[in-house]
């Protein structure tokens, strides 16, 4: 019997947007960073990207592939509410089909030993944990948060909501061992140890020296300092063979209680304990709540300005704690009011963030100049110990490339200078744009001796060979012009086998979606079907059908047979 591979579906999933790899250009008015540096650590090339996410995360794909240690998201939810920020009622269909796009680009910027963590309620989890499954693999699933969200009751419901989840996958799970942190004990659990008898090592907290199992050379019998004798529980062993015990026995680490008969332990000292690892039970006390993640908000931007859904700053900063290490990348392309950029900017990780919403201007770049700037006093800055200082760049999303002129055939788009083009094009053929100093035509390179040139000119025959002459036969040369005369193109890769030529905007015109500005999340829910005509049983009249809802993915009525 062959085993099938399951896969979740929908309707729309098989089409895929050709998406256009933009450039981005900086913005310097509304770049920033300190007027002075607070420490050699300070990292000043963090990036706030203005635009649609999906384009966004192309235009970062050809310098992050691979580079990215953590990926935190919180998407809309689609739960079918407006919020203040977010058009959050998509159709289900719809909803799959543009997280799909987003988490495959997301999955290439990852780095080997990366991870995404997203957090989502109930309404599209169990859809959404599938989906990642089938793009990350199961194998590279790592866990399902339950993050405690609410503490109070809500009585006018059916069921309260309590929580909400972060699923977390890999790039390759194999490589994550080792690359995840402990967490920081919390001080409810530094009081589990004491120092009963004035140890000078510190205080400790006795362990169990019994271990499950039966192994012959750890079944001794011990004797208390009073002269009561243990044996390991039923079912169980010591931990460790008789000569190592009375090594730690000598070492002053076996503990027999006030009275020196009690079952022994092993002391575990304070001082020795790097942390916790990490469980998938988040508690309130611990990694925050709303009304706490609304209060943040409030002292940000004031109460009538407060940002709507923010998370809590300890929320970010336990994902971000165990998932990187200081100058890591960390990339949130949802931001909402920015609270994983300041989160990271005050744990010295490098951070970029992506927003379409005007919410940019108005809430993400004044919090962070109160981060930069050493004002921002609440969340994590007292525990985390942040003084200011550090910077991040603003950029926004490059016009499309390619636009219809007024005869509609497409040319490039005259918004476009000569640094731009080439820029662009180099991110279409897949060169890094890398513009020589000393050389004209090295606009950029995919290896040490491979190059592209842009120019907007029709070169002729005589200026190609000069071009092929300079290259030289050790290199090669990719070169995109208007069109080149006295020679077809048959020709020319037999004369200059060193050069590549390719004619400008004809090169590039079949790959992508040109001028498709929005592919965000923010959209309408797809409209009802117009009523259907319904066959009259015998005796009665015609009628339309009045039943409109939409059917799920499964071609199910919503609410009526869905799994």
């Amino acid at each position: 019997m062959t085993k099938q591979k399951l896969e979740l579906t929908w309707i729309g999933k098989g089409k895929r947007p050709k998406l256009e790899p933009r450039i981005l250009l900086e913005g310097a008015e509304r770049s920033y960073h300190a007027r002075h540096r607070v420490s050699d650590a300070d990292i000043f090339d963090n990036r706030l990207i203005f635009g649609d996410n999906l384009l966004a995360l192309k235009a970062l794909e050809a310098e992050f592939a691979g580079k990215v240690k953590c990926v935190f998201i919180d998407p809309p939810y689609n739960t079918g509410s407006a919020f203040t920020h977010y058009d959050d009622g998509l159709e289900h269909s719809i909803w799959l089909g543009l997280m799909r796009d987003r988490l495959e680009i997301i999955r290439r910027l990852l780095a080997d030993d990366g991870s995404l963590w997203i957090t989502i309620d109930d309404n599209e989890a169990h859809y959404l944990k599938v989906l990642c499954d089938e793009i990350f693999g199961r194998a590279n699933f790592v866990g399902n948060i339950v993050w405690q969200k609410r503490y109070s009751r809500e009585n006018r419901v059916i069921l309260g909501d309590a929580h909400d989840h972060m699923l977390i996958y890999a790039r390759d799970a194999s490589r994550l061992r080792g690359a995840f942190n402990k967490l920081p004990l919390e001080e409810k659990q530094r009081q589990v140890y004491k120092n009963p008898n004035s140890d000078p090592k510190g205080p400790w907290r006795g362990v169990s020296l019994a271990a499950q199992g039966y192994r012959p050379n750890q079944m001794y019998t011990i004797t208390a300092p009073n002269g009561k004798q243990h044996k390991p529980p039923a079912g169980s062993c010591w931990k460790v063979i008789e000569s190592k015990y009375f090594e730690l026995l000598k070492n002053d680490l076996i503990y027999f209680g006030k009275d020196g008969n009690a079952v022994p332990s092993r002391k575990q000292f304070l001082k020795d304990i790097e942390g916790v690892v990490p469980w998938t039970w988040w508690p309130h006390e611990e990694a925050g709540h709303t009304d706490e993640a609304k209060r943040e908000s409030q002292t940000l931007f004031g109460v009538e300005n407060a940002f709507g859904t923010p998370k809590p700053e300890r929320l970010l900063f336990r994902v971000v704690h165990i998932a990187t290490n200081p100058g890591d990348i960390v990339l949130d392309s949802f931001a909402g009011s920015g609270t994983t950029g300041a989160v990271a900017h005050k744990m010295g990780r490098r951070w970029i963030m992506v927003e379409l919403g005007e919410h940019i201007h108005t809430h993400i770049i004044p919090r962070l100049k109160k981060v930069i700037d050493g004002e921002d006093k609440g969340g994590i800055t007292e525990s985390a110990g942040w003084r200011g200082g550090g910077g991040f760049r603003y950029y926004k999303l490059a016009p499309s490339l390619i636009v219809n002129d007024r005869w509609d055939n497409p040319v490039i788009n005259p918004a476009y200078n000569a640094a731009q083009l080439a820029e662009a094009l180099a991110k279409l053929e897949g060169f890094a744009y890398a513009p020589s100093e000393t050389c004209w035509w090295q606009h950029g390179h995919s290896s040490e001796r491979d190059f592209i040139y842009v120019t907007t000119q029709n070169l002729s025959a005589e200026q190609l060979q000069a071009l092929a002459e300079e290259v030289g036969a050790d290199q090669s040369l990719l070169v995109c012009c208007s069109a080149f005369h006295g020679v077809t193109a048959a020709k020319a890769a037999e004369r200059w086998p060193n050069l590549t030529l390719k004619k400008i905007p004809k090169m590039v015109l079949a790959r992508c979606e040109w001028g498709h500005d929005d592919y965000s999340l923010n959209v309408a829910n797809l409209p009802m079907a117009a009523p259907e005509p319904v066959e009259p049983e015998a005796g009665v009249g015609k009628k339309a059908r009045t039943d409109e809802r939409t059917p799920d993915l499964f071609g199910d009525i919503a609410g009526e047979g869905a799994p």
